[in-house]
C-alpha cells in the first residue's frame, strides 16, 4: 500500500503531454482525459503532477468551466479563454494568444494550455502563438515545429489555425519572453 500512496504521491503525468518551450509552456489533453474518457481519479493524480512540478497556470481553451474548480483546488492559477467555432477564430485568437503571452510575460511562470483533447486544434493554437510572439516567422516552419514536438501530423484543423495566425497579421512582435 505505501507503494501505491508514494506513485499517487508523485501524481501521474497527463495524457500526451509535451513541452513547447522547455519549463514555460506545454500542451496536453484536457487533464482527467476528454468527454466520457474523463475519470475524476486521474483528473486529480494530473493535477497533484502538475502541482509538484511547477506548473503555475492552467490555460483552458474549452467553452465549458469543466475542471476549472479542481485547479482552484490544486493552488493552479488558471484562464478560461473560450476557442469557440472555426469561424470565430479571427474573434478569439487574439484573445487566446494575448492571455497566454500574459501569463508567460511573468519569468517564474510555468503554463499549461490544453483543449478537450489533443488534437489539431491544440496543436495549431500553440503553432500559432509561436508566431503571434515572434518565436517563428513562417506557417510551414511554425506546423513543422509542432510536429516535431508533439510527435504526430498537424491535420487540416490545425493548419487552418495557423493561417488565421498570419492571415489576421497576429503578432506581439519579438515576445514577451527569451524561451
Amino acid at each position: 500500500m505505501s507503494t501505491l500512496r508514494g506513485r499517487w504521491a508523485q501524481g501521474l503525468e497527463p495524457r500526451c503531454f509535451f513541452w513547447v518551450v522547455k519549463d514555460r509552456l506545454a500542451g496536453s489533453e484536457r487533464p482527467g482525459g476528454f468527454a466520457r474518457n474523463h475519470r475524476k481519479v486521474r483528473r486529480q493524480e494530473e493535477l497533484v503532477w502538475l502541482a509538484r512540478t511547477g506548473f503555475t497556470h492552467v490555460l483552458s481553451l474549452l467553452s465549458s468551466p469543466h475542471n476549472l474548480h479542481a485547479y482552484e483546488e490544486f493552488g493552479l492559477g488558471y484562464r478560461q479563454v473560450p476557442l469557440g467555432r472555426p469561424d470565430e477564430m479571427p474573434e478569439t485568437l487574439p484573445a487566446v494568444y494575448e492571455t497566454l503571452a500574459s501569463l508567460l510575460d511573468d519569468p517564474a511562470a510555468r503554463v499549461l494550455v490544453h483543449h478537450e483533447e489533443f488534437g489539431d486544434r491544440l496543436l495549431g493554437v500553440l503553432a500559432g502563438y509561436l508566431i503571434y510572439v515572434g518565436k517563428v516567422a513562417q506557417g510551414p516552419q511554425a506546423t513543422l515545429l509542432m510536429e516535431r514536438l508533439a510527435r504526430r501530423q498537424v491535420g487540416a484543423e490545425g493548419r487552418e489555425i495557423v493561417a488565421a495566425t498570419l492571415d489576421g497579421k497576429l503578432r506581439r512582435g519579438t515576445g514577451p519572453w527569451t524561451g
